[in-house]
């Protein structure tokens, strides 16, 4: 009966705290700002002085609210505020929306993340999870096309402890935040041949590291253990 009351309460908390963010973005216009990093980055300027606690409101709301496209939000926040503080602001608010979507995911059960991220994700995403467990989520985390947030509320139905799933976003989500801020910085520019060569470079090393994360896992683990000894 307690455990029922207390998913009861998670449920309306939830429910209340999602439904107030996208009354809010949609009065504020914020929606209608995502469709350029220049927009957005007006929008966020509006919100002075405000705009840095703004700014990691909407961030946090991106993990949990997929739609909210968290790459023109972090490039427009490094021409706003420069990249250090852009990439702080971001790497805070998404690591502390990674963690809450993971708990709600583990109190509320499938249901809610079924609801939250649709029947297709989770069928494609979970079982993977499942099997390859960190070596997936770190790689996943790595590289900008993989739905991040979407994995972190996947990883809440697994046995994965809360711990070691800080540990993993604590390590390999900043560096896809760390590039869009720098991009909105101006600190960083590419040529489109050397983005393309970095996405099939990407994309090969995910093919090999899921054909073969178990057994790089396991000779690791071997390692470890012959350390200790």
């Amino acid at each position: 009966m307690r455990e029922r009351t207390v998913k009861i309460l998670l449920w309306a908390v939830t429910v209340l705290l999602l439904g107030g963010t996208l009354l809010w973005l949609w009065a504020t216009g914020f929606f209608e700002a995502t469709a350029s990093p220049e927009a957005m980055e007006e929008y966020i300027a509006r919100c002075t002085p405000w705009s840095h606690l703004a700014y990691f409101a909407i961030q946090f709301a991106s993990v949990i609210i997929a739609p909210i496209p968290s790459n023109i939000t972090a490039a427009a926040a490094g021409w706003l505020f420069g990249v250090l503080p852009a990439f702080l602001l971001t790497w805070g608010a998404v690591a502390a929306g990674s963690v809450v979507v993971f708990a709600l995911a583990r109190g509320l059960g499938q249901g809610f993340v079924r609801r939250l991220v649709g029947e297709k994700s989770s069928g494609k995403y979970l079982e993977l999870i499942r099997r390859k467990r960190d070596v997936f989520l770190f790689i996943a985390f790595l590289f900008p096309f993989f739905p991040d947030d979407v994995l972190c509320i996947l990883a809440g139905l697994t046995d994965i402890p809360l711990g070691r799933f800080v540990l993993i976003v604590l390590l390999a989500r900043p560096w896809g935040l760390l590039a869009a801020c720098a991009v909105g910085g101006n600190a960083v520019r590419l040529p489109l041949p050397a983005m393309l060569a970095l996405g099939v470079l990407g994309l090969a090393i995910v093919a090999l590291a899921l054909k073969y994360g178990d057994r790089m896992e396991e000779a690791v683990l071997k390692r470890i253990n012959k350390t200790k000894e």
